[in-house]
This record gives structure tokens, sequence and C-alpha cells, in this order.
């Protein structure tokens, strides 16, 4: 399976980290499989970097193969959804975004996809129209909804299938919405979609 991520995908994030980058199509990066994160497992910071950032998205599952897909069919593609956290190493991005160089290695880390439980979409009237948020210590800390999005989910798989055969299982990341921060020992991180917590988990 592959984890597949959308970048820039809410103009408020894109605001808050004082980007001014336009794109006129989906900004998409990838994550292994090894960065998944589940069954509430813990996540521990990384010795490498000093500066684990949360970002909370919508995350899809696909249900069926596919490649080419039009927009219009691109519903019958997933069945299911869950909150969850895209991890930034913030400090390596900058240094080297800086540097003009690739940030796989600050997004793609072992354990930097961290994924509620999934429910089906069904539960929602409109995939397009539904709220999520981050709790940290029973604290809000981020929020958003998917009305929000500059690309919908549709037209996200639309594009990515151009390119990646998509695949029972694989994942897509639909991109964070503003409200990102650094997380610390002893967080306790509860992530939710409208008022059903999908996710609950600790920083170690």
């Amino acid at each position: 399976m592959k984890i597949l991520a959308v970048g820039l995908n809410y103009e408020s994030h894109n605001h808050e980290m004082k980007r001014t980058f336009q794109s006129s199509e989906p900004v998409i990066f990838m994550k292994p499989e090894s960065s998944q994160l589940k069954d509430g497992k813990p996540f521990f910071i990384p010795d490498f970097s000093n500066e684990i950032h949360y970002e909370t998205e919508m995350v899809i599952k696909i249900d069926r193969l596919g490649k080419n897909i039009a927009e219009e069919f691109a519903h019958r593609y997933y069945s299911e959804i869950t909150v969850g956290i895209d991890f930034t190493a913030r400090d390596l991005q900058r240094n080297l975004k800086e540097k003009g160089l690739p940030w796989e290695i600050a997004k793609g880390f072992d354990n930097s996809a961290a994924l509620g439980n999934f429910v089906s979409k069904q539960e929602f009237a409109n995939i397009q129209d539904i709220n999520f948020h981050l709790d940290i210590n029973s604290e809000t800390v981020q929020q958003g909804n998917t009305r929000d999005m500059i690309y919908s989910v549709d037209k996200i798989i639309a594009y990515v299938s151009q390119f990646f055969t998509l695949k029972i299982g694989d994942l897509i990341f639909t991109g964070t919405p503003a409200g990102v921060g650094p997380v610390k020992i002893d967080d306790h991180l509860e992530g939710y979609i409208e008022n059903k917590k999908l996710m609950d988990f600790h920083i170690r």
C-alpha cells in the first residue's frame, strides 16, 4: 500500500505558513508504508528533530483498483474516512527547503502518519462538508471543515490516478487547515470527525 498526501490544500494554512506559491493543480507528496501509526500506539519523538508539528487532516481509504479515474466517478473508489495526523519535522523541512532540496525525510519518517479508526462515509451527508478537529490535553488546537479545501476529494483522486494506480488499501491525506503546531512528550492527542472520536494516543 502507499500513502499519498496533499499539500497547500487549505488557504488558511497557506497564510499561516506565509506561503505565496500558488498551484493550479494539487501538490502531492508521499509517505512510505512504514510511516503508519495506528491502533492508539504512542508516537515517539525522534532524535533527529527538535520541532515535530502535528497537521490534522481527513484521510480516505481507497477500496477499488483504479487508474485515470474521472472526477465524476471518483466517489466510487472509497467508502471509509478517518482523521489523521501528518507529523512533520519542521526544522528539517525548513532547512531542506532553504537549500532547495527534497524534504521527504521531514514528512515520511517512521510513524509520521497517525491514523484514527475508519468509519463509513455514509454516516455523513456530504463528504465536502465535514468538520474535524484535534484536541491536545483536552484543549482544541486545530479544526477545519472539508468545504474549505481548495481541491475536493474527488478532484484529488482524479488527479493522482493519472500518475499512480490506486490500489485497495491506499490512503490519501487530504490536507491540513490552519492551526498546526508542536507536540511534546506526554501530550495526549484526540482526533475527531464531527463529534466522533476516532483517534486517541500519547506522545512519548
